[in-house]
């Protein structure tokens, strides 16, 4: 079987984006945003995935993180799009609970073709470094709507936000490991198309 992969390049006035996400790597990446945690988290999301990404990102960070975090998740989203094609034996369905010291933080997938984020974090902190906690929503909502993907984070437990966030990228990244792989040869729905 061929990998799965594919480069996405996004260009606008806020924004240049270019990313090659291959579903099939192992673990290895090259990222840069700008945004020491939000490269941080991507590369954990890579890491534990199992998936490889290369990404460049630069945005206009002198107004703030959010059109680059957004924009990420939009190039991501369409990326993991792309890859998974028509979707056929994938497991589609992804979930994992991840403990980080004190908190925990459970994240479900569902490959559905159905774009929704059921967002459930309670970050204490406003800022991790430069990039605002507010923004990790915008990523995942981001990455859902153009992957058409369902995603559900929820803590369970967690007073440090540097723990409460990476958990959630974490089990994310976990989850989605499950719901990529391929463990038959049609289409994981009664419906026969995920839409």
């Amino acid at each position: 079987m061929s990998q799965r992969s594919a480069t996405i390049s996004r260009a606008t006035k806020e924004t240049r984006i270019e990313a090659t996400w291959n579903l099939d790597g192992g673990g290895e990446s090259t990222i840069s945003t700008g945004i020491g945690f939000f490269d941080h988290m991507l590369e954990a999301l890579v890491k534990h995935s199992g998936t490889s990404l290369q990404l460049h990102a630069e945005g206009d960070l002198h107004v703030d993180g959010h059109h680059t975090t957004e924009d990420v998740g939009i190039v991501l989203g369409q990326a993991l799009r792309q890859a998974l094609g028509e979707r056929i034996g994938v497991e589609r369905f992804g979930h994992l609970v991840v403990p980080l010291d004190e908190a925990l933080v459970s994240a479900t997938i569902d490959l559905s073709g159905r774009p929704y984020l059921v967002y459930e974090l309670q970050p204490a902190a406003a800022m991790l470094g430069s990039w605002a906690t507010e923004l990790v929503p915008e990523f995942f909502g981001a990455l859902a709507d153009n992957a058409r993907c369902c995603i559900h984070l929820h803590q369970l437990a967690g007073r440090n936000t540097h723990h409460v966030v990476e958990a959630a990228f974490k089990a994310f990244a976990r989850a989605l490991r499950q719901a990529i792989r391929i463990t038959g040869n049609d289409t994981p729905s009664t419906k026969g198309v995920l839409a």
